[in-house]
């Protein structure tokens, strides 16, 4: 119950007890009152004597009223009174007290109850929420560790791969060098930057294979455009008898090489070797290359020229 709807009736007893208090005043119980005697009437008596007379019932004595009702016995002064009326005030200012702060504690704890629950909802959402992520973060563990297993595999067949690249490479870079000596000096020449990065021990060379390979490949890959033209330079050629002449020399791919020069009275043939190009002086020959010259120049109509062709 609400302490301020206690108040009404609380008041109410205070002031019936505040009267009844005042008006029990003590008071003496009625006397009962002696009926008066009554004399019969007289009748015809002896004449010598006189009758006595006959004794009467007593009247009967009126009942006690009854007392009023009281819970303790009931005070004898005014002052006793008026104490007994402070007593209970102050026993019911008490109780009226003790009634509105349990309201007061009932409301605090019910808006503490209500905010305690808003609170444990809040907490279990929190919960709920971190345990999917929990399983979220799980799932992705278990698919990182799935994927880090089939990196591991792939990692060692790719580590596998690369040890036979690397062979590979340090072969065919062997096979390079070799072929390297046997370029003409245009080639030889054009290819230089890339000759120049194989590595002198491929087994202890820090480039990657990438790089090694692009440099294999772009050696042949030039190699094989040298091949498939005619292709004409001028040169310095040194003669047998050790003079040094400006010479143009024309090559058929990588297997034949001429070189004519002073207007065709200097010639010579060359071939591919193991340890670099060969030249043989070929006179004779110096008008029939000077012809082809002339051809690739475009200063003489294309023709069949005879000249000698070597090979290995």
């Amino acid at each position: 119950m609400h302490p301020i709807r206690t108040l009404l009736p609380i008041a109410a007893l205070a002031a019936t007890l505040t009267a009844v208090a005042q008006d029990a005043a003590p008071t003496a119980a009625p006397q009962p009152t002696a009926a008066p005697a009554t004399q019969a009437p007289a009748t015809n008596a002896a004449p010598a004597t006189t009758a006595a007379p006959a004794p009467q019932p007593a009247a009967p004595q009126a009942a006690p009223a009854p007392a009023a009702p009281s819970i303790d016995p009931a005070p004898t002064t005014q002052a006793e009174v008026r104490e007994r009326i402070e007593l209970t005030r102050d026993a019911l200012e008490k109780w009226v007290e003790t009634r509105r702060t349990i309201g007061v504690e009932r409301r605090d704890w019910a808006l503490g109850k209500d905010l305690l629950d808003s609170r444990i909802d809040v907490l279990d959402r929190e919960l709920k929420t971190l345990a999917d992520r929990t399983k979220e973060v799980d799932a992705t563990l278990t698919e990182a560790d799935r994927k880090r297993d089939t990196l591991a595999q792939e990692a060692g067949t790719l580590k596998d791969a690369s040890a036979q690249l690397a062979a590979m490479a340090a072969q065919l870079e062997t096979k390079v060098k070799a072929l390297v000596k046997r370029f003409p000096t245009p080639l030889a020449e054009k290819l230089k930057p890339l000759t120049q990065r194989l590595p002198e021990d491929s087994a202890a060379t820090t480039l990657s294979l990438a790089v090694r390979f692009q440099n294999i490949v772009g050696i042949i890959n030039e190699a094989n455009r040298f091949n498939r033209e005619i292709t004409q330079s001028s040169e310095i050629r040194k003669l047998a008898d050790g003079s040094s002449v400006e010479v143009t020399a024309v090559y058929l791919g990588l297997a034949q090489g001429y070189y004519v020069g002073a207007g065709g009275r200097i010639a010579g043939i060359g071939r591919g070797a193991p340890e670099g190009w060969t030249w043989t002086e070929s006179n004779d020959n110096g008008p029939a290359i000077e012809r082809i010259v002339a051809i690739l120049r475009n200063q003489k109509p294309a023709a069949f020229v005879p000249i000698p062709v070597k090979t290995n």
